[in-house]
C-alpha cells in the first residue's frame, strides 16, 4: 500500500529525511516511533504530499505520489491532481483542526459534499453512522467547543473516514490529549485495525504499538535505525540507539 524508496527531505540546509526505504502492506498497522525531531511526522506528511520530497520515490497503492515520471525525471503534478490523490489518504493530526463553527456531523459531512459531490442528505446519513461508529452518536449536533479533546479527536477520525480512504495516516493522534482521554481514541484505532484498515501511525503509545501494530520502525536523525515485529523490537532491541530510546520511554 505504501512504498518509500530512498526518500530525502530537506528544509533549507537541514536534511530531515536521509534516505527512507520501507513498505507497508495492505491491511497492515505500521507504527513509527522515535524521538522528537527524528523525521517521523515529516515522513508521514510526505506520504500525502503535504511536504514535497527532494529525492527518491513514494508510492501509494502502486501510484507515484505528487509526481509523474518521464524519462527518469520527476515532474510535479498540478494541485488538482494532487488533491485527487489525497482523497484516498485520510490523515489525523495531533491537533484536531475541526471547524469551530460547525457541529460534529457538519464537520464530518463537509468533505463528501464539497469534494465528492454527495447530496447533503446522503452525507449526513453517512456522517451520523460514522460518529456512531466512533462512539459519538449522541454528540452529532455538538460543536467542538462542547466536546472534550478525546471526543474532538474521534470526530477528526470520523471526518477522515468519511472520504472512504484506502489508507489512514495518524500523526501522534493522542499527544495533545489528557492521559485519561487517550484510551478512547486508541480504542477507535483498534477497531479500525480489526476492520482491516491500512494504517501508518506515528506514536509514543508503545502499548498500542506492541498490541495492535503489525510492523514497527524506530527512526532517529532522519533514518530508519531498526525495524521488525513490534514485540521483538520493543522487547529485544538490537541497536544501541533503540535501546537507549526505549529505556527512557518504557
Amino acid at each position: 500500500m505504501v512504498k518509500a524508496e530512498a526518500v530525502h527531505k530537506s528544509f533549507g540546509p537541514v536534511e530531515v529525511l536521509k534516505g527512507i526505504d520501507l513498505e507497508v502492506a495492505p491491511r497492515e498497522v505500521f507504527c513509527i516511533v522515535g524521538p522528537s525531531g527524528s523525521g517521523k511526522s515529516t515522513f508521514l506528511r510526505c506520504i500525502n504530499h503535504l511536504e514535497k520530497i527532494n529525492a527518491g520515490r513514494l508510492y501509494v497503492d502502486g501510484t507515484l505520489v505528487g509526481y509523474r515520471e518521464h524519462g527518469n525525471k520527476l515532474y510535479e503534478l498540478r494541485d488538482r491532481e494532487v488533491a485527487a490523490q489525497r482523497r484516498d489518504i485520510g490523515m489525523v493530526f495531533q491537533r484536531f483542526n475541526l471547524f469551530p463553527h460547525m457541529t460534529a456531523v457538519e464537520n464530518v459531512m463537509e468533505a463528501p459534499v464539497l469534494v465528492k459531490g454527495e447530496t447533503k442528505a446522503k452525507a449526513q446519513k453517512s456522517a451520523r453512522a460514522l460518529l456512531d461508529r466512533v462512539g459519538l452518536g449522541e454528540k452529532c449536533d455538538s460543536y467542538p467547543a462542547q466536546l472534550s479533546g478525546g471526543q474532538q479527536q474521534r470526530v477528526a477520525i470520523a471526518r477522515a473516514l468519511a472520504m472512504e480512504p484506502k489508507l489512514m495516516l495518524f500523526d501522534e493522534p493522542t499527544s495533545a490529549l489528557d492521559p485519561e482521554l487517550v484510551g478512547e481514541v486508541l480504542d477507535v484505532m483498534r477497531d479500525l485495525a480489526q476492520d482491516g484498515m491500512t494504517m501508518v501511525v506515528v506514536t509514543h503509545e508503545m502499548g498500542f504499538a506492541r498490541e495492535v501494530g503489525d510492523s514497527l520502525v524506530f527512526m532517529d536523525d532522519g533514518v530508519v535505525v531498526e525495524s521488525g515485529n513490534p514485540r521483538d523490537v520493543l522487547n529485544n532491541p538490537q541497536h544501541e540507539r533503540t535501546k537507549s530510546f526505549l529505556s527512557k520511554v518504557l
